[in-house]
């Protein structure tokens, strides 16, 4: 069976990263005229999973962009493991509540990676089922969380992301924070496999805190048709305010490519090498958490 790596942390990641300072106000104002321009035109282009690179670009990553710099203050590590022209697959732990990880990994795949890669997300069904925010996601990237989908994106060089917590992650409670849950049958090794991209597991700090969640309504679940009701020390108390996520102090470090080409295709059909790949990335996200746990000042420093 593979060993489980733990993510380094090299001493040159202590330097602290230095944002590129926005356009001038004049600059932003025919930047943002030009985009009008365009969508009203037509001349923008979607792919066929709706990803929509010009809405992405001037709308939602400003949007996100704040919360990653100034509000979780988020940083980053080992980004010279992502390649910078091909497909891969990165494989995170899930936490939050709500999928905030997702969105401050896709910024700083962005913004930090020298290539500025696009992380395409496989999400769950029911966030596409969501009116806005499922047409929000797919505009950003992301697309079901399906083999057939993975693997045409890693074949076509895509940045493809997975969190195989699913909502047993994003939902479990504040007392089991940095403790990874079961991560399924391993569909997302069978779609590296069958593509020979890297696997490159990736540990997310952080995301714990922002609403931590003491009790789950399951009552109120079942109404809305939702995995779990979050009941956290602020919401549903506060209401709206309760929303507001906590701004701890994030890190997030990408792990030493797993490869799978050696395998060939037709491995994809062995359960036990399946099994022990998932496990391999399973146990080196655990420790990177324990890592990056032991780096992180405090909670909200």
């Amino acid at each position: 069976m593979p060993e489980a790596r733990v993510i380094p942390l090299r001493p040159d990641d202590d330097e602290p990263f230095v944002p590129v300072p926005p356009p001038a106000w004049d600059d932003q104002v025919a930047g943002g005229l030009e985009f009008l321009r365009r969508r009203l035109s037509g001349e923008y282009d979607t792919d066929e999973f709706g990803f929509d690179p010009d809405l992405a670009d001037h709308v939602l990553l400003p949007i996100l962009r704040p919360f990653f710099q100034k509000w979780f203050r988020v940083e980053t590590f080992g980004l010279e493991n992502v390649p910078a022209d091909s497909g891969a697959l990165v494989v995170a732990n899930h936490s939050g509540t709500l999928p905030v990880d997702a969105l401050m990994t896709t910024v700083a795949l962005h913004d930090e990676h020298p290539a500025s890669r696009r992380f395409r997300l496989l999400g769950a069904d029911l966030v596409f089922d969501i009116p806005l925010a499922g047409a929000l996601a797919r505009k950003l990237g992301a697309t079901l969380a399906c083999n057939e989908d993975a693997e045409r994106l890693l074949t076509e060089g895509e940045l493809v992301g997975v969190f195989p917590e699913g909502f047993k992650g994003i939902g479990k409670p504040f007392r089991d924070r940095y403790t990874l849950q079961r991560f399924g049958r391993g569909g997302f090794v069978s779609a590296a496999l069958r593509t020979g991209a890297p696997i490159i597991p990736c540990a997310i700090v952080g995301a714990e805190e922002i609403y931590p969640m003491i009790g789950n309504a399951k009552t109120a679940a079942r109404l809305f048709g939702l995995p779990y009701f979050p009941i956290t020390p602020t919401f549903p108390l506060l209401g709206p305010l309760g929303l507001v996520p906590l701004p701890s102090k994030w890190l997030i470090a990408f792990g030493e490519p797993i490869e799978t080409a050696s395998y060939g295709p037709a491995a994809a059909e062995d359960p036990m090498l399946v099994f022990n790949l998932t496990d391999q990335v399973r146990e080196t996200i655990q420790h990177s958490l324990y890592q990056l746990l032991l780096r992180r000042n405090s909670v909200f420093g």
